[in-house]
């Protein structure tokens, strides 16, 4: 596994591992302000009654370590002397031993509502109640509503138990070797972006027989690797594949840049070469991506072996739970917008705005534009949601006009369909399609439960589009051929 510079970078939150250390679950969106690894954490004791109400000495579903266990940090679940065994994952979200999970079942009762059909009958909506036993998410305001609908839950319960006992996975204090990715590897071994199987096996990745370890690792590498599938040059979109005339041509532009041809440079006088300036992408509206362990984003240079990058994160919840460990700048006249900027190495660069790309483009931040380096991303926007698209409004506009590839992708079909919809009646005629709407080859496999609707289930970056603003060809006019006024020659 690679070794990194800087160790604060990588403490991050959602789906967030320790750096350089045995990879451990960490509960989502939490981190880590600690600066040295070798420094031991100060732990609460666990109050002895809470070990015996949630630990039976006689299970050995549980496994209790001493305070001072190795391996086991705090901040690894909410008891960090408890270890749940792989055959213990299933517990009701409202009595799990974990206490965010106990939290969330509470956070899901206060906000969600019953989807039983009476309620939208009779415009009463009621506040969840009742815990399924079978799956173990609360779903339903009552018993009773919970048996008369249980032929339409049946649908949902098995994905709902799944994403259940996955949340318990990512905070049973375990060790997960699927996170420990593979570094740099020889040119000649080729890549195959057929699907999740042959990527992994031809990246060197680690092998996975499990399926929920399969399901944890996706949810991570989804993001990086959804856009190195379209702007790779074996990429799985072809011609034959979903891909446009107009998106191979500017896949083309991008290809040329991130496969350059080899130059002879080296490490000599005589073999110094001009290098070309980085790759930029720019992922608007961050959220969860902007905090991935910067491990994961260094797969794109893994893959791009000659290219170099600099990724933009650029929202207004692009550092949301990060600010004790990156404290926001003060705005100077060096750095105008407080940029985060951090160098993961001499490959790549991350900048983090917070900040609507809309007061970064008016003010020329990252002008000029160039569609042979720069590539826009957007890891579920919601252009078409009743909820933000609002604030796309204006934005849309200015990403078409910079001629760049603009990639999306979208939670569900329904999602998908619903930003292309909106984006075709806001600017029909204005933009091509590179990519044809459909399903993302490496879609995240692990679902993903709405806290405010328990039966709306998702998968990270389901979806998958790209487009761009339309380009208008220059063609020559001979006036040879037409008359002083412009009509038919004179004769």
């Amino acid at each position: 596994m690679r070794a990194l510079a800087s160790p604060r970078a990588f403490a991050l939150r959602p789906f967030a591992l320790r750096p350089q250390s045995r990879v451990v679950a960490r509960p989502l969106l939490r981190y880590s302000s600690s600066t040295s690894e070798s420094t031991p954490e100060k732990r609460t004791p666990i109050p002895s009654e809470f070990v015996h109400q949630h630990v039976p000495p006689a299970s050995p579903m549980y496994e209790v370590y001493p305070e001072t266990a190795p391996g086991i940090h705090a901040g690894v679940n909410d008891n960090p002397s408890v270890l749940l065994k792989p055959n213990n994952l299933f517990h009701a979200m409202d009595a799990s031993p974990v206490l965010s999970m106990r939290q969330r079942a509470d956070y899901i009762k206060k906000n969600a509502y019953c989807p039983h059909p009476e309620h939208h009958e009779n415009s009463s909506p009621q506040h969840i109640r009742w815990t399924c036993p079978d799956c173990g998410v609360p779903t339903y305001c009552s018993k009773e509503h919970w048996e008369d609908d249980y032929e339409q839950h049946l649908l949902i319960c098995d994905t709902l138990k799944e994403a259940n006992e996955d949340d318990h996975d990512l905070r049973s204090g375990r060790f997960f070797p699927e996170f420990e990715y593979p570094g740099e590897q020889m040119e000649e071994q080729l890549v195959n972006f057929t699907n999740w199987d042959t990527y992994l096996y031809t990246r060197d990745f680690r092998a996975i027989d499990d399926d929920r370890q399969m399901r944890q690792v996706t949810r991570l590498l989804t993001y990086p690797t959804t856009v190195a599938s379209v702007i790779h040059e074996l990429s799985p979109y072809s011609v034959r594949n979903r891909l446009t005339k107009e998106g191979l041509r500017s896949m083309a532009a991008l290809r040329y840049t991130l496969h350059p041809l080899l130059t002879g440079a080296g490490q000599t006088v005589q073999q110094i070469r001009a290098t070309p300036p980085p790759v930029r992408l720019f992922i608007l509206g961050a959220r969860a991506e902007s905090s991935l362990p910067r491990d994961v984003w260094y797969q794109l240079s893994y893959l791009f072996p000659r290219a170099t990058f600099h990724l933009h994160f650029i929202g207004p919840e692009s550092m949301t739970n990060r600010e004790a460990e990156y404290p926001l700048p003060d705005r100077t006249s060096l750095n105008p917008f407080g940029a985060v900027v951090e160098r993961v190495d001499f490959r790549m660069k991350i900048s983090t705005f917070v900040e609507y790309f809309d007061t970064l483009h008016e003010a020329g931040t990252f002008e000029p534009f160039d569609p042979y380096f720069d590539c826009f991303v957007m890891f579920h926007p919601g252009l078409g949601h009743p909820g933000s698209r609002a604030e796309w409004e204006g934005t849309l506009p200015r990403l078409l006009q910079t001629k760049c590839p603009i990639i999306a992708t979208g939670y569900t079909e329904e999602d998908l369909w619903r930003d292309v919809n909106w984006v075709n009646d806001k600017c029909k005629g204005e933009f091509d399609v590179l990519l044809e709407p459909g399903e993302n080859t490496f879609k995240s496999l692990r679902w993903d439960i709405n806290d405010n609707d328990p039966t709306d289930l998702s998968q990270g970056n389901y979806g998958l589009w790209a487009f761009r603003g339309k380009r208008y060809e220059a063609t020559t006019h001979d006036d040879k051929q037409e008359g002083p006024t412009g009509g038919t020659p004179a004769q």
